[in-house]
């Protein structure tokens, strides 16, 4: 145990004789928690979900429709002629409750199904952000307006999602983030959606989960700005969304991104044509000349 002073032991004492819990500062102090940096939250718990759960098939859809050419479909999706799908796991859209799909994804007998696959390599999420909404909206029809009003099961998310403000937020996503950096794969990466209301909570829960050694970009997503001059009257246009980019481990798998030029892009900066067709433009070349 480290040593403390005759003043952190009188405070220690105090709190104990009034029933009262230690200040944070005597987690690190008497347990010698390594953990410097941390994010706390009311509830903070390591525990996860490990429930299991029966999967239902509701419809299957796997016969492309003849009108279209399926070519592509069966490249992508490893379908047989007829265009049944050849293997048990991949192209299932799963309804319900995300904790307990991933809960049951995990330690239920699919996840056997999944490893044999080469594991999720992606995961991709958008959680919910903090805009006040409770899934109340109002709908218009003809010339009425009419509010509708959030179902059970809404009413239940939101309470779970929002109830007590941030605390109940993070410790959502917490415990989902856990599941998930446990299912990926170990050459897998997670994407995670969010805005300027709770980036911030974002980034430590996923520091803290997958190590923020594995913080590999945030991407800045530009989307249409706040209109009118009210929008913008006392602050800068929040005009940004964010994606937050981490992998599971060091060697990761990574697919270069890109996307073609267009036409007009490629007409306004490239002026000129040689006789083959193909466009180029011209650009003066510069040497630096170094001084004796």
């Amino acid at each position: 145990m480290p040593r403390l002073t005759e003043q952190e032991r009188q405070e220690i004492v105090r709190f104990i004789e009034a029933d009262r819990p230690l200040p944070e500062k005597y987690r690190f102090l008497l347990f010698e928690d390594k953990r410097e940096v941390e994010l706390v939250w009311n509830g903070k718990t390591s525990e996860v979900c490990n429930i299991v759960l029966p999967f239902q098939v509701i419809e299957q859809v796997d016969e492309p429709r003849a009108e279209k050419d399926t070519r592509l479909q069966m490249s992508l999706f490893d379908l047989d002629a007829r265009g049944r799908q050849l293997k048990g796991w991949t192209n299932k859209l799963i309804w319900g409750d995300n904790k307990l799909i991933l809960s049951s994804l995990k330690n239920g007998p699919l996840r056997e199904e999944i490893e044999k696959q080469g594991g999720l390599k992606l995961i991709f999420i958008d959680p919910p952000f903090d805009v006040g909404a409770d899934f109340s909206m109002d709908i218009e029809i003809g010339g009425d307006t009419f509010t509708k009003k959030p179902n059970i099961l809404e009413e239940i998310a939101y309470r779970d999602t929002w109830g007590r403000g941030a605390d109940s937020f993070i410790a959502m996503i917490y415990e989902r983030l856990v599941l998930m950096r446990d299912l990926l794969a170990e050459d897998g990466s997670i994407y995670v959606h969010c805005d300027w209301r709770v980036n911030s909570y974002i980034r430590l829960v996923l520091d803290e989960v997958f190590g923020k050694e594995f913080f590999r970009n945030e991407i800045t997503w530009k989307r249409q700005p706040p209109r009118g001059a009210r929008a913008i009257a006392r602050q800068y246009g929040r005009s940004s969304d964010n994606l937050l980019f981490f992998s599971k481990h060091e060697r990761y798998v990574w697919n270069l991104q890109f996307k073609e030029y267009s036409e007009d892009y490629i007409k306004s900066k490239f002026t000129n044509e040689g006789g083959d067709g193909r466009r180029f433009r011209l650009g003066i070349l510069v040497t630096t000349q170094k001084h004796p």
